[in-house]
């Protein structure tokens, strides 16, 4: 018998059977914020529209994306040391 997640048990089909789930499935839904039925559709932007309503900017140079993440060499090779180890952990 053919599946059709999207009816409801025993529903009629078109030729003529009647839907019947597969004893492993579970129907599921969704209520309340995280459910999007019958919410309204929102119009599509071009990226250029998106990228104007934001204010960006193209990026001019690599010291556009520099940030002090860490406030020393020293705590930078720290990281470094740890995370180096951290994925190596595993492997020996």
């Amino acid at each position: 018998m053919p599946r059709h997640p999207h009816h409801a048990a025993g529903a009629p089909m078109l030729d003529g059977s009647s839907y019947q789930p597969h004893p492993a499935e579970v129907q599921v839904s969704t209520s309340g914020a995280d459910s999007s039925a019958g919410a309204a559709a929102r119009p599509r932007l071009s990226a250029a529209r998106l990228l104007a309503a934001k204010n960006a900017r193209p990026i001019q140079s690599l010291d556009d994306l520099a940030a002090d993440t860490f406030e020393s060499d020293e705590e930078l090779e720290e990281f470094l040391a740890f995370t180096y180890a951290e994925r190596h952990r595993d492997l020996a």
